[in-house]
C-alpha cells in the first residue's frame, strides 16, 4: 500500500506502510536499473532544468498566497471546458497557487506554466507535486495537505465533495511523531524533484506544509502584517465553490478532475517558474518554449496582477510579453477585479471579487491602437 494511506493506519503498521512507500517512489522516479529501461532524457529536458532554463530572479509581494482569496474564481470554468475542447494540444498559464489546478482540470491542457514572482510559489508548488504523486485520490490529497486521517472503510474514490470535506473537517489530526514522518517522506519527494534548494528553502515548505496542517480547511490567505479580511474565502470556501450554473467546479470536486491533474504532475507538464509578467526574461522563455513545443495558450490566468502593473508603470512591457506568447485563435486573459482596484467592477452577492475574460488578440490589437491605457479601461 503507498504513501497515500499514511494518514489512515496506525502506528503498528508503519513498517509495511513505509514498503509501500519506497516501492510508490521507485516507481515514481525509478532506481537506476529501471531508468537505464526508459528511453534516454536529454538534461535540458528534466523538470528541475526546464525550472531553471525558463525562471528569472524572483521579486517581493507581502503576501502569503497559500490558496487564493478570489471567491469568484469559478464562475470562468464553463468557459474554460470549452475553451479545452476545441484546442487539446494548447497550454495553459498562471500566476499563484492552487486555484491553477482548477482551472487545469477545466482546460485539459498539454502542459501548464505557473509563473509567480514569489519564490515562495515555486516552493509551494514543489510541495502540491509531491503530495499528487504520493495520493492515490483527492481524499488522500487533502488528508496528506492537512494531516489528517481519515477512516479507510469508505470508498473514497467515488465520495462525494461534500462527503470528503466533511471527513476531513471532523477528522483527528496525526499524531505528531506521525506527522513529523509525513513531513520527511514530503521533504524527500521535494528534493527527488532536482530542483537545487537551499536550507531556507526547505525550511519555507515544511512551513507551508504545517500551515495547512494547523489550520486546515479553515485556512485564508493572509497579507503580511494584518489578519485575514472578514470576506476571504476558506480553504473549504475554495474547495466547494460552484460555477454560474451552481455546479461544484474546483479541482477536487471531481475525481477525474483531479486524477487529470494528477497526471499531468506525474509527467512534469505542471511546470512552476519564477518570473515577474513585466519582467525582462521568464515570459519571452515561456514563449519559446511554447513555440518549439508547439503548445499555444488558450488560456493566461493574471489573477489581479494588471492593477499592479499599472500602478507601477510597467503594464506596457506586459503587454510586449504577452505579444512573445504564441496563443489559439480564441486564447483568453481571465482576470480577477476586487473593488480597492477600482473600475467600477460590479460584483455578485456574497462575493469579494468578479472574474473577467478577454480575448488575448482583443488585448493585443487595443493596446497597439492607443486602449487600455489605464487600468479601469481594461476591466470596465
Amino acid at each position: 500500500m503507498g504513501p497515500t494511506n499514511l494518514a489512515r493506519h496506525p502506528i503498528s503498521r508503519r513498517a509495511a506502510i513505509f514498503a509501500g512507500l519506497a516501492a510508490s517512489l521507485c516507481l515514481l522516479w525509478g532506481r537506476p536499473e529501471a531508468r537505464q529501461a526508459q528511453p534516454a532524457t536529454r538534461p535540458q529536458d528534466t523538470f528541475a532544468a526546464r525550472v531553471a532554463a525558463l525562471s528569472e530572479p524572483g521579486g517581493y509581494f507581502n503576501t502569503d498566497n497559500l490558496i487564493s482569496n478570489e471567491r469568484s474564481f469559478l464562475h470562468v470554468a464553463p468557459t474554460l471546458r470549452t475553451l479545452g475542447a476545441k484546442a487539446p494540444d494548447a497550454a495553459y498559464v498562471g500566476v499563484g497557487p492552487d486555484q491553477n489546478f482548477s482551472y487545469i482540470a477545466q482546460l485539459r491542457p498539454a502542459v501548464a506554466v505557473i509563473i509567480d514572482i514569489r519564490r515562495d510559489n515555486l516552493l509551494l508548488h514543489l510541495l502540491f507535486k509531491a503530495l499528487f504523486a504520493a495520493a492515490n485520490t483527492r481524499a488522500d490529497y487533502l488528508a496528506l495537505l492537512t494531516g489528517r486521517a481519515l477512516p479507510g472503510n469508505q470508498d473514497w474514490a467515488h465520495a462525494s465533495i461534500d462527503t470528503v470535506v466533511r471527513a476531513i473537517d471532523t477528522a483527528q489530526p496525526l499524531a505528531s511523531a506521525r506527522v513529523a514522518t509525513l513531513r520527511t517522506d514530503l521533504a524527500r519527494a521535494v528534493d527527488r524533484f532536482g530542483v537545487p534548494l537551499t536550507a531556507a528553502d526547505r525550511a519555507t515548505i515544511d512551513t507551508f506544509h504545517r500551515r495547512f496542517i494547523t489550520d486546515g480547511l479553515s485556512l485564508q490567505f493572509n497579507t503580511t502584517g494584518r489578519a485575514p479580511q472578514v470576506d476571504y474565502p476558506t480553504y473549504r470556501d475554495l474547495i466547494l465553490e460552484k460555477d454560474l450554473t451552481g455546479t461544484r467546479q474546483s479541482f477536487l470536486a471531481s475525481e477525474d478532475d483531479f486524477q487529470f491533474v494528477k497526471r499531468l504532475q506525474a509527467r512534469d507538464g505542471v511546470i512552476p517558474v519564477v518570473g515577474d509578467l513585466s519582467g525582462p526574461s521568464a515570459m519571452a522563455s515561456i514563449g519559446r518554449f511554447l513555440s518549439e513545443t508547439h503548445h499555444p495558450v488558450s488560456a493566461f490566468y493574471t489573477s489581479n496582477v494588471e492593477f499592479y502593473l499599472f500602478r507601477d508603470g510597467t503594464f506596457p512591457r506586459f503587454i510586449a510579453n504577452v505579444g512573445r506568447l504564441p496563443h489559439t485563435p480564441n486564447a483568453v486573459i481571465v482576470r480577477s477585479v476586487f473593488p480597492s482596484g477600482g473600475g467600477g467592477a460590479v460584483l455578485r452577492p456574497g462575493y469579494n471579487s468578479a472574474q473577467l475574460t478577454q480575448p488575448v488578440q482583443t488585448l493585443l490589437d487595443g493596446y497597439a491602437k492607443g486602449l487600455f491605457r489605464q487600468y479601469y479601461e481594461l476591466i470596465r
